[in-house]
C-alpha cells in the first residue's frame, strides 16, 4: 500500500531540460512510474530520442522544442501541452545553464542575462503558466532544480550560484501562495553530478573533480539516475504533506 504512493499512473509530467542528464533520467523514471511525459529543451532531435525511449516503455511522450528563457516559447509550450493532454499534473523545472566561469568582477551584462533568463526568469514564469492549468484540475506538483551552489558557492560561478539561490526562494514563494490550490512546490538541490553542465567544470579546471570527490563524504560524484528517487518522491503522493522544502542530494558535501 505504501509503495503505491510512489506511483504516477495517469499523471502528465512536463520536464524541461529533458534531453540529457538529470532531465532525461527523470523523464525515464517518471515513465517507469506510470506517467505520460512531455520533454522540452531547445533542440528537438535530442528530445525525440528520449521520447522514443519513453514510448518503448509503454507511455505517451511528446517532445517540444522551446527556449525557456523566452516568454513566447513558455506560453506556446504550455498551450501545446494543455491542448495535447488536457492537463499538467507535474512540472520539473530542470533546464539550466552556466555558459562560462568568471570571477564576479569580470561578469558582463550578457552573461548575467543569459544565466538569469533561463535559470530563474524562465522557471518563474513557466511555473506561473503551469500553475494556472493545475488550478483548473485540482492541483499538482512543481519541482524546481536548484544546486548546492545556491547555499555555498564555489569561486568563478557567482552568477550561477545567485540564480540557484533565487530558485530556492522562488520555491518558497510559490509554495506559500499556491498551497491553497493544492499545488505543492519543492526544490531538489543536487551536488556534483556527471552531466554535460557539471562535467564542463571538470574540463575547465582539471583538478576540480578530484577536489570535489575529496570533499564529498561518499567519495564520488553522482550519476543522473541517482536523482530520480528523490524526484519521484517529490512528484508523488508519498510527499503529500511536503511543500516549500529543499531536498539536498549531494553525497554529504554540504556537511562541511
Amino acid at each position: 500500500m505504501h509503495l503505491d504512493k510512489y506511483r504516477l499512473d495517469g499523471k502528465v509530467a512536463l520536464i524541461t531540460g529533458g534531453s540529457r542528464g538529470i532531465g532525461r533520467a527523470t523523464a525515464l523514471g517518471f515513465a517507469e512510474a506510470g506517467a505520460d511525459i512531455i520533454v522540452a529543451s531547445r533542440k528537438l532531435p535530442d528530445l525525440e530520442n528520449v521520447a522514443e525511449e519513453i514510448r518503448r516503455s509503454g507511455r505517451k511522450a511528446l517532445p517540444v522544442a522551446a527556449h525557456l528563457g523566452r516568454m513566447e516559447d513558455i506560453n506556446s509550450l504550455v498551450a501545446k501541452v494543455n491542448s495535447e493532454f488536457g492537463r499538467i499534473d507535474i512540472l520539473v523545472n530542470n533546464a539550466g545553464t552556466a555558459p562560462a566561469m568568471s570571477p564576479a568582477e569580470d561578469v558582463d551584462e550578457r552573461l548575467w542575462d543569459s544565466i538569469m533568463n533561463l535559470n530563474l526568469k524562465g522557471l518563474f514564469f513557466l511555473s506561473g503558466a503551469v500553475a494556472r492549468v493545475m488550478k483548473q484540475h485540482g492541483g499538482g506538483k512543481i519541482i524546481n532544480v536548484a544546486s548546492m551552489d545556491g547555499f555555498k558557492p564555489e569561486s568563478q560561478i557567482g552568477v550561477y550560484a545567485i540564480s540557484k539561490a533565487g530558485v530556492i526562494m522562488a520555491t518558497k514563494v510559490m509554495a506559500l501562495e499556491w498551497a491553497q490550490y493544492n499545488i505543492r512546490v519543492n526544490t531538489l538541490a543536487p551536488g556534483n553530478v556527471h552531466t554535460r553542465l557539471g562535467d564542463s567544470r571538470f574540463l575547465a579546471i582539471p583538478e576540480y573533480e578530484g577536489e570535489m570527490i575529496k570533499r564529498t563524504p561518499l567519495r564520488r560524484l553522482a550519476d543522473p539516475d541517482e536523482m530520480v528517487g528523490a524526484m519521484i518522491y517529490l512528484a508523488s503522493d508519498a510527499s503529500s504533506f511536503v511543500t516549500g522544502e529543499c531536498l539536498t542530494v549531494d553525497g554529504g558535501i554540504s556537511l562541511y
